[in-house]
């Protein structure tokens, strides 16, 4: 995905994602913060968008939430106003790729409808996994690839197209538990139609020994 493409696409989104996309996201958003409500604690939220699961977050957690789109990031920002949600401490542009937050910081990392999305999807998986506390949750529901059938065949069809539609419609799942940034905990197939998978990840910190070999 080019980092210009996302923006423009975005850009154009912001004022009918909630009504389209956010309609059939629903439930994969209230999955994963009743999970981390579970948790408690301090949360990131990467790609926060237009704020959808920001009411879903409980009151016993902290969240901070982060976007690189402005416009996303301004109805976020009317929408933390009018529903007066207290749970939430921050709202901030940024690059996922460069997460201005220190090591082992948040409790949990939720990135929603994003992986597939992202410029360097690895790289934002290892930042995602850098700012996760060691006993910490990366959660992640996404839609990956199909790996057989007709809805497979579409989905390579449009994977050319994916800075036009602002996603990979051919995302492999393989990138994120294969990336060698996190370790998988659970895997499941959710609403609606188990198009979307929720995931659950725990931060792999890099091998000192490698590291120092490979320096």
């Amino acid at each position: 995905m080019d980092a210009d493409a996302v923006t423009q696409t975005y850009r154009r989104l912001a004022p009918i994602y909630d009504a389209t996309f956010g309609r059939v996201t629903g439930p994969g958003r209230r999955r994963a913060a009743a999970h981390v409500n579970a948790r408690g604690g301090i949360v990131l939220e990467v790609g926060v968008g237009t704020g959808l699961a920001l009411g879903n977050y409980g009151a016993d957690v902290r969240v901070t939430g982060i976007d690189y789109s402005e416009e996303m990031l301004a109805r976020a920002r009317l929408r933390l106003a009018d529903e007066g949600l207290s749970q939430v401490q921050e709202l901030r542009q940024m690059d996922a790729r460069h997460l201005d937050f220190p090591d082992d910081h948040f409790d949990a990392v939720v990135a929603m409808y994003l992986i597939s999305v992202v410029p360097e999807p690895q790289r934002v998986l290892a930042e995602m996994a850098r700012v996760c506390k060691p006993d910490g949750e990366i959660v992640l529901v996404n839609h990956f690839a199909t790996e057989r059938g007709a809805l497979a065949w579409l989905e390579r069809k449009l994977g050319p197209f994916a800075d036009r539609l602002g996603w990979h419609a051919d995302f492999d799942i393989g990138t994120v538990v294969g990336s060698g940034h996190v370790e998988e905990l659970s895997r499941e197939r959710i609403a609606p139609f188990g198009l979307f998978t929720f995931l659950t990840l725990r931060p792999r910190r890099p091998d000192p020994a490698r590291s120092a070999a490979a320096g």
